[in-house]
């Protein structure tokens, strides 16, 4: 797909969209209107901490909306049997994507080869089950070189996305990592910008850098702008959602 394709109407818009919530105070209602919204709207995924994956699943079964799920979140400092058993966990539960946190003080520390087998081994079980990965990067904590190495181990390890941002650092997505990070994959992997990215200006600037997915809580506000400015296809209209396990009164 092009950047003009991608960018063309709300619907494309929305399709590149991972909804998120991860805030740690989010409550059971929080989830199912991420949920809802999600269908009505038609984004990619719903971005969910992994204690949340059942809950999503069964209201999001029978739609075109993933599960996705964060891996060793958010600092990608646990030992990679922690990793493996919780994305093992998510896998079982209903997700379909994994974004995992690189370890980044590995990473940083020069253990090159134990990060590549640890997204490696990440990436060998996600795709057993049908699923994508998606590595965080934390592109705040690196410098340019690091920056390209990383992206280099992650398409050797066969992560499907490198991905900027948890969104929990002290900065998140910037044009010019989008854009270094797009150069390095070039079309091995995809290219997910998160972090920072409320408006559909932003999101325009992620994608004409080189992102396929963004990852942003702001979905909903972002595709509503587009509708109204291009005439681009409207949400689901809200009485005729239907997902397992509730009804829009429910919510």
């Amino acid at each position: 797909m092009t950047t003009d394709e991608k960018l063309g109407n709300a619907s494309s818009v929305a399709s590149l969209i991972d909804h998120t919530l991860l805030r740690p105070e989010a409550t059971l209602q929080d989830i199912a209107a991420l949920c809802l919204d999600a269908v009505r709207f038609r984004f990619a995924t719903v971005c969910i901490n992994p204690y949340w994956v059942p809950f999503a699943a069964e209201r999001l079964a029978g739609s075109s909306v993933a599960v996705c799920t964060v891996i060793g979140f958010p600092l990608g400092a646990n030992q990679t049997r922690v990793k493996l058993a919780e994305a093992e966990t998510a896998l079982l539960e209903g997700a379909r994507e994994l974004d995992m946190v690189q370890n980044i003080g590995a990473f940083r520390s020069g253990e090159s080869s134990r990060v590549r087998d640890e997204i490696a081994a990440l990436a060998s079980l996600s795709h057993s089950q049908a699923a994508r990965l998606k590595v965080i990067l934390e592109t705040c904590l690196l410098n340019e070189e690091e920056k390209v190495l990383a992206c280099q181990l992650a398409v050797e390890a066969g992560a499907d996305f490198v991905k900027t941002s948890t969104g929990f650092a002290a900065a998140g997505a910037t044009v010019q990592d989008v854009e270094l990070m797009r150069h390095t994959v070039g079309d091995a992997a995809g290219v997910k910008a998160a972090g920072g990215i409320r408006t559909l200006a932003a999101l325009r600037e992620m994608v004409r850098a080189g992102a396929d997915r963004i990852g942003t809580s702001a979905g909903v506000k972002i595709v509503v702008e587009m509708d109204g400015e291009q005439g681009g296809a409207a949400p689901v209209p809200l009485s005729t959602v239907r997902i397992p396990g509730g009804n829009p009164d429910t919510y």
